[in-house]
């Protein structure tokens, strides 16, 4: 991993702030179902899932696709940009989990442009619909951010939201959350690196426990995240 300046490491930490108001706080990801089905009941369940879904869930083809984003956006080649953008929406499992890329997506996008006017030019060239992947690997790209660093950035964001849904749904305290995150730092430091390694005909996920759970979240009695 290269050096990351000050500004650049800023940035980085700005934009994979969980507070970023893009809408990620709304989301469980399927953990809603799954907590209130007794699946997950508490943090050791909770880790067990969240190594699993590093080890061989739609994370990793997530995160894949933000990398190849990245580097489309390097080379500004806007075909395969767009073709990755496609190809990720049409392997969302669910609609729940196709609205929530897009609706991330948007509202990242949008944010960036307001507070940032020079990147209108990249916020048109992505399009509507954008995945939020897509949007991250964007601007992390254009603000020269080392990849690796932004990929470790990515997937820790995702986990620490993850925690997050799960402190208020199980519930868990807010200290065990932060120590389950800071268990989970050499697992998200090997993610990284073989994610990083994929080849195009690699990316594949074993989720269906996700897609499941997804599915189902919409037919919950209660809800508190969005379906």
């Amino acid at each position: 991993m290269t050096e990351l300046t000050s500004i650049k490491l800023l940035h980085l930490l700005q934009i994979s702030n969980s507070a970023l108001p893009i809408g990620a706080y709304s989301y469980s990801e399927g953990l809603e179902t799954l907590i209130e089905l007794q699946i997950i009941k508490d943090a050791n369940d909770l880790k067990s899932w969240l190594i699993q879904e590093l080890k061989y869930g739609a994370i990793r083809t997530e995160t894949a696709v933000m990398t190849r984003a990245f580097q489309a956006t390097q080379r500004l080649d806007l075909c395969t940009f767009k073709s990755w953008n496609n190809w990720f929406s049409a392997a969302r499992e669910t609609e729940e989990m196709r609205q929530q890329s897009w609706q991330m997506g948007y509202s990242l996008l949008r944010l960036i442009e307001q507070i940032e006017p020079a990147t209108s030019h990249l916020v048109q060239a992505c399009g509507n619909p954008c995945n939020y992947a897509v949007a991250f690997g964007t601007i992390t790209a254009y603000w020269e951010i080392d990849l690796t660093a932004a990929t470790l950035a990515y997937l820790q964001s995702w986990a620490l939201n993850l925690i997050n849904a799960a402190v208020k749904l199980i519930p868990l305290g807010q200290t065990t959350g932060q120590k389950l995150l800071l268990d989970l730092n050499c697992i998200i430091t090997t993610a990284t690196e073989e994610i990083l390694d994929l080849q195009d005909d690699d990316l594949c996920s074993c989720g269906w426990g996700l897609s499941l759970a997804s599915m189902n979240h919409e037919i919950l009695y209660t809800r508190l995240f969005r379906s």
